[in-house]
């Protein structure tokens, strides 16, 4: 067995967490989802990089569940009681129309079109200010569960936000050649469109889509 200590770049903190959160040697990660690591305190991208490099070495991985949760295709109507973000009856053109400022507006109907034309999906506001496309399942591995949308934006005032593009197969690959971005807890942020390559984009959102479509069958 491997000890944390023996793991080239890694430093005492990460050691730490990942003992303290019951997985004792590196060959215990093996099969572990990414994000449940990633949540831990002491933990970053860089030192959790390292520790899959190593166990890449050794023919084993960090696991695959989407980063954290397993996701399936489909609505289910189970859902925590404590979320409260559902699809409305508000329509996504009209929510676009309506917003503060006309670059805004711009932003938005360019975004629209390319969701519409790349998935060829209906798209559905979510709460106040979310266009998701498709529909999924998700339970964490705390066991909260939900139904969500496989991808779509937000085009904020501060920030346009980008939903579901991360963690596909290529996704995180995908996103070191999409421009200037900072990234939040599942989603990108980028301040407008002509700041990204769109081309990287367009790419991202059809392997979300194609992520999508390989869980229906």
């Amino acid at each position: 067995m491997t000890d944390f200590a023996d793991v080239p770049g890694t430093a005492a903190p990460l050691h730490n967490a990942l003992i303290e959160a019951g997985y004792p040697t590196l060959e215990s990660l093996d099969g572990v989802p990414y994000k449940t690591l990633i949540a831990l305190h002491g933990v970053g991208k860089v030192g959790l990089g390292r520790i899959q490099d190593a166990l890449r070495s050794q023919g084993l991985s960090l696991g695959e569940e989407t980063k954290g949760a397993t996701i399936t295709a489909g609505h289910t109507g189970k859902s925590a009681s404590d979320i409260k973000t559902h699809i409305t009856s508000v329509d996504p053109v009209d929510y676009i129309n309506g917003l503060d400022t006309p670059r805004r507006v711009e932003h938005g109907k360019q975004l629209l079109e390319m969701f519409n034309r790349i998935t060829g999906a209906e798209p559905k506001m979510w709460g106040p200010s979310m266009i998701g496309y498709g529909e999924v399942h998700y339970v964490s591995h705390t066991g909260r569960e939900g139904d969500w949308f496989q991808c779509g934006f937000s085009p904020a005032k501060s920030k346009i936000s980008l939903y579901g593009l991360k963690d596909t197969p290529r996704g995180e690959q995908l996103l070191q050649k999409l421009g200037k971005y900072t990234e939040g807890k599942g989603c990108a942020y980028i301040n407008k469109p002509e700041d990204i390559d769109l081309d990287v984009l367009e790419a991202m959102i059809q392997e979300s889509w194609e992520d999508l479509q390989a869980s229906e069958e």
